[in-house]
């Protein structure tokens, strides 16, 4: 994959993110803030102030995700992001990392 279809990705996966904890946020499930710069994603759980940090890695082609459970990268397989160790959805990951940190 070249440079400039890596980055459409990972922006693309990037928005979707944001728009599922907006969404979680606007239904109840988790009192989460937002907020991107450029490559970063900073979600905020505000009851407790933890944080997770989903950023896109250009040179590994890589999304990266550091929160409480510990850090995780992912690489596109062509259909989802796996996790490079374990293979597990980042999605989902996102879902349990979010329950568990909430």
């Amino acid at each position: 994959m070249t440079e400039s279809e890596f980055l459409v990705l990972a922006d693309s996966c990037l928005q979707q993110v944001q728009e599922m904890f907006e969404t979680a946020f606007e239904t109840d499930v988790w009192d989460v803030d937002t907020k991107r710069s450029g490559n970063v994603l900073e979600i905020e759980f505000v009851g407790n102030g933890s944080k997770i940090i989903v950023n896109s890695q250009a040179p590994m082609q890589e999304m990266w995700v550091a929160a409480r459970s510990g850090g995780f990268h992912y690489k596109y397989d062509g259909a989802f992001w796996r996790n490079t160790r374990d293979q597990s959805e980042l999605f989902a990951v996102l879902r349990d990392i979010a329950e568990s940190q909430n």
